[in-house]
């Protein structure tokens, strides 16, 4: 089969399940190769369900792939850098997220590239050797969000809290609701109290979106998130 068809048979059949479980066993029927070709093109596919359990897959298949060829799983970790890279002349959609996962799963991983996925929450500054990588829209502040808030759920202890806290709660301030919603809740994961009152404001906005979240999409509001934040650092 060819990898146009391959990779269209991936997407449409397997990401598109509606269970996590089944979405491993279909993937397990093809090779590395076959899976990294059809989950990057699936990051920016227009259905939830298949750009999501495209970011879970990227986890699970790179995480194996450094335990048995760890270049090969830097070649991957480096194609997400410059798919987020201006020169590239793409955006990156789903790329922090999907980096997220697997710094979330890959002990090794996260250990060379965590201060890659929190520079895109940093603008350069006057310190020597600080080389931040501010992302400037939304859309993609949403997805480093969601990444950096997904790190710290499984590694916040080996994580320095004092200095992510900062980079986050800048994000409080945005004009973008759904920024808002997510710095909440990465502050709420990250157990840093600091920006209790602004969190707090966010509990009268209403507004609906979706979350994904341990393999399912969930429909939550921006003040269920805040809410939720508070109740773990409170």
């Amino acid at each position: 089969m060819s990898y146009r068809k391959t990779k269209a048979q991936i997407i449409q059949q397997v990401l598109d399940q509606r269970s996590w479980r089944d979405v491993q066993s279909g993937l397990d029927l093809y090779s590395t190769a076959e899976k990294l070709h059809a989950l990057f093109s699936a990051l920016c596919y227009g259905k939830e369900r298949i750009k999501w359990h495209a970011v879970s897959a990227f986890g699970v298949v790179v995480t194996d792939l450094a335990e048995q060829d760890m270049e090969a799983a830097r070649v991957v970790m480096r194609r997400f850098l410059w798919t987020l890279n201006d020169e590239s002349g793409g955006i990156g959609w789903g790329v922090p997220e999907a980096m997220g996962e697997v710094m979330a799963l890959s002990d090794r991983l996260f250990a060379e590239y965590e201060n890659l996925l929190l520079s895109y929450t940093q603008e350069d500054g006057p310190e020597p050797f600080q080389d931040g990588n501010y992302l400037e829209l939304p859309a993609l502040q949403r997805g480093v969000l969601w990444g950096v808030g997904r790190v710290l759920s499984e590694r916040k202890n080996q994580m320095k809290i004092g200095h992510i806290y900062l980079d986050l709660q800048k994000y409080l301030d945005s004009p973008d609701r759904i920024v808002r919603a997510l710095a909440g809740w990465s502050l709420g994961i990250c157990g840093h109290a600091s920006a209790i009152d602004k969190i707090e404001q966010l509990t009268n906005d209403h507004h609906e979106f979706n979350l994904y979240w341990d393999y399912h999409i969930h429909k939550v509001s921006v003040a269920s998130l805040a809410k939720q934040a508070l109740q773990k650092l409170k």
